[in-house]
């Protein structure tokens, strides 16, 4: 239960950092190393895929609460089973890889058939596509908080052409998912997760734009050594903690 209490006060205060191993990564040695620098960066959450080794890792590896992510309702009640904190319908990032869009109804309709196969109560979380329209956007996760999802998770770098480098290509690739953050916070009464492109140098603009939370990524898991995920990490969540506390001097271990 501390975990969950955690993550409200987190997500309350609008500082939660979510570090994301990936929806495909399978890799049980990077999993590790991503949610070892997750932790040792201070981060307030991690998102693994939804296998039962990789979940047992992550909770023995941590103390931050951990989601799990699948589009598949029968692996995220595996993942319900096997001690997931949170359960995340999303991160579509293998479905765009393989040339594929998921529709607002897709996404209903797995988040229906996700609520009814639990026994227990536990967190859902719902990515909202970032390829469909803004008023398709804002529709569906008014539908989800109906159902009583708990969080929705926006999205968007996945679904654009990047054709800068450096600091401009950041801003490109999270451009998008702030922008549909801001939009959804309009609509919506439940904490909303800005994540694809974020980084250290656009999370405060995540939260400038009214997220509760962001999810960071392919920042992280790109990276070879723990230790230069860790660095990336504390970047981010110093990047927050500045917004939040403008005078704090940043930490310096």
């Amino acid at each position: 239960m501390e975990r969950i209490e955690n993550l409200k006060n987190d997500l309350r205060e609008k500082k939660l950092v979510k570090v994301i191993a990936g929806i495909d990564n399978f890799d049980i040695e990077k999993v590790k190393k991503v949610v070892a620098a997750a932790d040792q960066g201070h981060a307030g959450a991690v998102d693994v895929a939804a296998r039962k080794d990789i979940i047992y890792v992550a909770k023995q590896l941590t103390e931050l609460p951990v989601f799990v992510s699948s589009v598949n309702p029968e692996e995220l009640k595996m993942a319900a089973e096997n001690g997931a904190d949170v359960l995340e319908i999303g991160n579509y990032d293998k479905l765009y890889k393989d040339g594929q869009r998921i529709s607002a109804e897709e996404v209903l309709n797995i988040t229906s058939d996700t609520l009814k196969l639990l026994d227990r109560k536990i967190p859902v979380c719902v990515t909202v596509p970032g390829h469909i329209s803004i008023a398709e956007q804002i529709s569906l996760a008014q539908k989800l908080e109906e159902m009583g999802v708990d969080m929705i998770q926006t999205e968007g770098a996945a679904t654009v052409e990047i054709n800068n480098q450096g600091a401009r290509g950041l801003m490109e690739k999270a451009q998008v998912s702030i922008s549909n953050t801001v939009e959804l916070v309009r609509n919506v009464s439940i904490p909303v997760m800005t994540s694809s492109g974020i980084t250290h140098t656009t999370a405060p603009m995540a939260f400038a734009a009214g997220a509760s939370a962001i999810g960071i990524g392919s920042c992280v898991n790109r990276l070879e050594s723990v230790i230069e995920m860790i660095a990336v990490i504390r970047a981010t969540v110093e990047a927050v903690d500045k917004l939040r506390n403008p005078e704090r001097e940043p930490a310096l271990v």
